[in-house]
């Protein structure tokens, strides 16, 4: 069976960088997404990747800062967050599906595999 694990997670000083990984064992998906949530927030899109062509996309909160890859020597997903700000702060989710619609790799709905989620914390 499928299982995705996660880790990474963390306590760091704003500025500073955590990397994240997501495992997928059993498969492969063609899809894989970072979600985060935040207390009392919305759960909200922080970046996707497809595993075959590895073309990647971000929300606008994140661009230049985080970094969606493939790893194939470990078969998982990273996501590199540097320069991280308070805001950052939040339970950060591992996300997996074999086929998305155009579109849809911004909706959590659209997944239905995911990691336990890993607590990101970043202090002033």
């Amino acid at each position: 069976q499928v299982h995705l694990v996660e880790s990474g997670g963390g306590m760091v000083q704003a500025g500073g960088s955590l990397r994240l990984s997501c495992a997928a064992s059993g498969r492969t998906f063609s899809w894989y997404g970072w979600f985060r949530q935040a207390p009392g927030k919305e759960r909200e899109f922080v970046g996707a990747i497809r595993w075959s062509s590895r073309h990647t996309y971000y929300s606008d909160s994140v661009k230049g800062r985080f970094t969606i890859s493939r790893d194939n020597g470990k078969n998982a997903v990273n996501l590199q967050m540097n320069s991280l700000k308070p805001e950052d702060t939040a339970v950060y989710y591992c996300a997996a599906d074999d086929h998305l619609i155009l579109s849809s790799h911004r909706l959590a709905e659209q997944y239905d595999y995911w990691g336990q989620g890993t607590q990101v914390t970043v202090s002033s």
